[in-house]
């Protein structure tokens, strides 16, 4: 349980939903700020304007995805109004208060070390991340079938990277009957697709991995589909690009090929945010579990 710990939602979309229905039901007290035109109610829970007042009272501070932009500016599609987490608000806080966030910008980052405030980047967490691999091959998928006038059975597609989302979208593919090439760049993951089924290559030879393919997944942050790699493509291959912005497509050449390339980042809180919205509540009441009992054993 979560009694007596307060928590403070601040912006976000339809994932914290799940996430604070969890833990006021945890008996946690909770406020919103930027939640002004959500309509359902939620009883025992309090919706309050951002004010230093309020985050000097707070044990813990649950932030959007992506926690601000480098302005300090917070996402919040439930308002209209701009919030802006500024170093007056983190400095306001308890030392002993605790970040929440699924990836924070250098700007954030720097005020929560400038302030010695804890700060918990969620979709750093092998668990998180595994679990959300989940909704984004199936957004990939979905996406894929959107974009293309083939079947994925049959199709040959290639998947680059086999970290925590490639896994999981190339273990899918394959069992939609697709043919899967697998950019890697260790040996590991080299033998990790043999086992799997797939046709694994090293991704310095990408551009000859290319020629004949319908589909392309990329999930490495880096620019690795160059120029050089879309000419090798025929014009019906399709991009999608899972990686964070800006990704690892060059999406102007793929425009001037006449390629169909699309950044696709955050497909979790697109295509399934009451599954997004549970893993990340799950995460966020145990590590506020661990929080609490670790305080009350220093106590």
């Amino acid at each position: 349980m979560l009694t007596g710990v307060r928590v403070v939602f601040l912006g976000g979309d339809a994932r914290q939903i799940e996430v604070f229905q969890k833990l006021s039901e945890l008996d946690a007290s909770v406020t919103l700020v930027g939640f002004d035109q959500l309509s359902n109610p939620y009883h025992g829970i309090q919706r309050k304007s951002l004010s230093l007042e309020l985050l000097r009272d707070t044990d813990a501070l649950v932030l959007p995805a992506v926690g601000t932009d480098e302005d300090g500016r917070v996402h919040a599609i439930f308002t209209s109004e701009e919030i802006t987490l500024t170093e007056e608000d983190i400095a306001a806080l308890p030392k002993h208060a605790v970040i929440f966030t699924g990836m924070a910008k250098p700007y954030l980052s720097k005020l929560c070390a400038k302030h010695r405030i804890t700060l918990l980047e969620l979709f750093e967490r092998d668990d998180v991340a595994i679990y959300n691999s989940i909704p984004t091959a199936e957004g990939a998928v979905m996406m894929a079938i959107q974009h293309t006038d083939i079947t994925i059975h049959g199709a040959e597609i290639v998947v680059l990277g086999l970290g925590r989302t490639g896994f999981t979208l190339a273990r899918t593919l394959l069992g939609l009957g697709a043919r899967v090439k697998l950019g890697v760049r260790r040996p590991e993951h080299f033998a990790r697709g043999v086992e799997m089924g797939c046709e694994p290559f090293y991704l310095a030879n990408l551009a000859q991995h290319v020629s004949h393919i319908d589909l392309l997944f990329n999930t490495i942050p880096t620019m690795i589909v160059t120029a050089q790699v879309i000419s090798q493509m025929p014009n019906r291959a399709v991009l999608i690009d899972l990686a964070s912005k800006p990704g690892g497509i060059d999406f102007r050449f793929a425009e001037k090929r006449g390629i169909k390339a699309m950044l696709a980042p955050g497909l979790p809180g697109i295509v399934a945010p009451k599954t997004a919205g549970r893993i990340l509540a799950n995460s966020i009441s145990e590590l506020l579990n661990e929080v609490t009992r670790s305080r009350g054993d220093g106590q």
